[in-house]
């Protein structure tokens, strides 16, 4: 399997990246750094590769897709793991929305350009996946205040997901979001459980059957409520 992994220079990224080489397969290492990517790629092995790319560029993603098409020809998983802000400081009533905008720029509209741009390669996949990072705090049906920017974009992130899933059904590619969460990470902070761990939940739905479940939000395997 060829698995390419945004935001992999730390955190859940890079682990979900580590587990995937250990597990046997080819990682693509991303990293808005050249430097960061290719400092994870060499200590995780001859196995991931990296390359640089920042999700809020257009310019970035074209030249990741073609990078991959011309050194693979295809992509059998994507794993939108890169995001930011996570506002603890506002309130959805007063909140400054140009660092809502920024958010969604790398929390929404980045996977959503990703997923585009990378279509062609994983139809050419007889496995393909899609596993867009989320979280629970985007759940409506236990939705209260706070962190206005992370959880709006995560929520437009869930509905891609389910648009996705539906649209791609025919192609046999399988889309879920996931919730790893709360994770011991730069932006989880301490107190939380291991990044081994939350990264292992996402791992779950990059490496499903083919009679997997698409369209579905999950932590650990297990269903959560949109």
């Amino acid at each position: 399997m060829i698995a390419l992994v945004t935001g992999a220079n730390r955190g859940i990224g890079r682990e979900v990246a580590r587990q995937l080489v250990e597990a046997g397969h080819t990682v693509l290492v991303t990293a808005r750094s050249a430097d960061a990517a290719a400092g994870v790629a060499a200590e995780l092995g001859p196995d991931a590769h990296p390359l640089r790319l920042d999700v809020t560029s257009t310019d970035d993603v074209v030249r990741c897709a073609a990078d991959v098409a011309d050194r693979f020809g295809v992509l059998d998983a994507l794993v939108n793991n890169a995001a930011i802000t996570y506002d603890t400081w506002q309130r959805a009533a007063d909140a400054d929305l140009d660092v809502v905008r920024d958010a969604a720029e790398t929390n929404l509209y980045g996977p959503w350009r990703l997923v585009q741009a990378l279509l062609p390669l994983l139809r050419a996949s007889r496995h393909g996946r899609i596993v867009n990072v989320s979280s629970e705090a985007a759940s409506l049906a236990g939705m209260g205040g706070g962190t206005p920017a992370y959880t709006v974009s995560k929520v437009g992130l869930n509905a891609l997901t389910r648009m996705l899933a539906a649209e791609l059904r025919p192609d046999r590619i399988l889309v879920n979001a996931v919730c790893p969460g709360w994770v011991a990470t730069d932006m989880g902070g301490p107190g939380g459980r291991p990044v081994t761990a939350g990264a292992a939940s996402v791992v779950w739905a990059v490496t499903l059957p083919d009679d997997g479940p698409t369209g579905g939000f999950f932590r650990d395997g297990r269903p959560l409520r949109w």
